[in-house]
């Protein structure tokens, strides 16, 4: 990030934090193979979003926080997915059954975990999540996930526009190239969310759990 954009964005005032709530849940945002497998139309090229989750995910267990899951899947025909599957081929990677639409690895859900079925880039849009948040008591959400400019991007910004404190953990995201993940977690923190590292991030695991 240059010195200058820096700056103009301080100027305006792009300064804020989102605070930190009083009980969190952990965010999963479609950790799928077809993000880790080279030869995938949507490989990342790294494998340390999905390390950096791992972490995560077992803190927030051995805490006893609660953990959402979110998964992508289409019918064969794609036809659940509308525009946006005709707008992103790569998405035939989750038609139902393919083997790049199952959890990567060592992210599978355990039991008694939520898992989240969706077709759109929010985890909020046309699920239940909202509910299920509330019922848990949740008010605040550690986000990671794939990609950081699409789906966890949008989850964030749904998120605090549904009255959830969003904070989106740097190392746990991950995208197909550094400038469009870079400037996402930019705009991020700059309007919509607090971008923490993932020590702070292990941290909250336990004190908001």
């Amino acid at each position: 990030m240059s010195a200058d954009l820096a700056e103009n964005y301080k100027a305006g005032g792009f300064t804020g934090s989102v605070g930190r709530g009083r009980r969190a849940a952990l965010l999963m945002v479609d950790f799928a193979r077809a993000y880790f497998e080279p030869g995938s139309p949507l490989y990342a090229g790294s494998d340390a979003p999905r390390a950096a989750a791992e972490r995560l995910l077992g803190a927030a267990r051995a805490a006893g926080m609660r953990v959402v899951h979110t998964r992508v899947e289409y019918d064969a025909q794609g036809l659940n997915g509308g525009i946006f599957f005709r707008k992103v081929p790569a998405l035939r990677s989750f038609v139902a059954g393919s083997p790049l639409a199952e959890f990567a690895t060592g992210l599978a859900p355990a039991d008694g975990e939520v898992v989240v079925t969706k077709q759109y880039a929010s985890a909020f849009f046309g699920t239940s999540l909202v509910a299920t948040l509330n019922a848990f008591g949740i008010d605040t959400l550690l986000i990671c996930g794939m990609s950081t400019s699409g789906c966890v991007r949008a989850s964030a910004v749904d998120a605090m526009q549904y009255g959830f404190v969003p904070l989106v953990v740097r190392e746990a995201c991950g995208d197909r190239h550094d400038g469009p993940h870079q400037a996402n977690l930019f705009d991020l923190q700059a309007k919509y969310a607090d971008v923490i590292g993932i020590d702070e991030a292990l941290q909250l695991a336990s004190s908001l759990a």
